[in-house]
């Protein structure tokens, strides 16, 4: 029988992340109400002026996709040990963040600040901003050597994950 469990997990804003889309936003809307300017003082030259209106929309749509791209959610899938971490952003846009069998992993827990990390760790933050039920993983990938994960999983996940984890990690987790 196969083990597999699913999460979506979607980032919890904090306040710099709130002050980064206001001033996308502001900057953004600025920067199209110029051009729009712009183009209208041009009137007496068509060929300006509808330059000046392609380039306000154009700055418009940025403005409004870059806005969108700040909203972030994680997917986790569990596969038979397999544990695959995907960014979607604005809820359209799919990227793979890692894929890696939970046998691999040397290191696995709750997560907190104080843990040790060496210098050539690449950390993977794949989580929603909530301390309390975080957990980590570390393991050694192929494209970026040390890795420590960052993730949220819930009561069906963990226990998906714990199954399949090294004997010696599993006693430790339980």
């Amino acid at each position: 029988m196969d083990n597999f469990a699913e999460q979506l997990i979607k980032k919890n804003e904090t306040n710099s992340d709130k002050t980064r889309r206001v001033m996308l936003i502001v900057v953004g809307a600025l920067f199209t109400l110029s051009l729009l300017l712009l183009a209208v003082f041009q009137l007496r030259d068509p060929l300006i002026s509808l330059l000046g209106f392609a380039l306000a929309a154009a700055a418009g749509y940025g403005t409004y996709h870059f806005v969108q791209n700040t909203y972030v959610e994680y997917e986790y899938s569990f596969t038979n040990g397999e544990l695959d971490v995907d960014k979607i952003i604005a809820k359209k846009k799919r990227h793979s963040m890692l894929s890696t069998n939970v046998r691999q992993f040397t290191a696995f827990g709750k997560y907190s600040d104080d843990l040790e990390e060496s210098d050539d760790m690449t950390i993977i933050f794949a989580t929603d901003n909530i301390a309390s039920h975080e957990y980590y993983a570390d393991f050694n990938d192929e494209s970026v050597g040390s890795a420590r994960l960052v993730f949220a999983p819930d009561e069906r996940m963990l226990e998906n994950i714990t199954k399949f984890l090294p004997a010696k990690l599993r006693n430790r987790a339980q």
